[in-house]
């Protein structure tokens, strides 16, 4: 593996990871969501703000980042280049330089890169987050088992330790990410997915 091929496909991902999928969506739509809901550019705020429909589009479109940085990552540096693009990726849509840093959450973007880079662990975390987030009407809730999910899932798989270490950090950056919502949850301000404190 070269190290110019992973500078180079991080750079790929991070620029794919600023696409500001929430905000060109909300705006469409007549709002700024950096000034609705929670103020997260994401698809949950999208969905409590606009209806699930385009909270869902949102979702794809981010998770499609995520999908796409994976994929070239490993076309042009394998295995290696495909968890860095797809962290670059992550970070780009957690931190875009294009909006003085001020992005969402990570966890669709992140969504789409593992159901790349393990698609087994992909879908069952799709599922519980489904299954969280029914059970519970809280986003984030579900979002915040399924990041701690993460590095449990691929240590139970079996992956080499600088696999299971880059899934650990990039969880560890999510999590963090979603410490505001911690402190709502415990205040009991965190809005519900049908836009609902509770």
């Amino acid at each position: 593996m070269h190290y110019a091929f992973v500078a180079i496909v991080a750079m790929v991902g991070y620029v794919l990871g600023t696409f500001p999928s929430a905000i060109i969506v909300a705006k469409a739509n007549g709002i700024d969501i950096m000034t609705q809901g929670s103020g997260n550019p994401g698809a949950s705020n999208v969905a409590r703000t606009l209806g699930w429909k385009r909270g869902a589009f949102v979702y794809v479109l981010d998770a499609l980042k995520g999908v796409a940085a994976a994929v070239v990552g490993r076309l042009v540096a394998g295995d290696a280049g495909g968890y860095w693009c797809a962290a670059a990726a992550i970070v780009g849509h957690i931190f875009p330089v294009t909006r003085g840093f001020r992005g969402g959450k990570g966890v669709a973007t992140g969504s789409g890169a593992i159901t790349v880079l393990q698609p087994v662990l992909g879908a069952v975390l799709i599922v519980i987050w489904m299954a969280v987030g029914k059970t519970t009407k809280k986003a984030s809730i579900a979002s915040i088992v399924v990041t701690v999910a993460v590095p449990i899932g691929t240590a139970i798989i079996g992956v080499p330790a600088w696999e299971l270490l880059a899934m650990t950090g990039l969880a560890c950056l999510v999590a963090a990410r979603h410490l505001p919502n911690l402190r709502r949850l415990r205040s009991g301000t965190e809005a519900s997915l049908d836009g609902r404190a509770a």
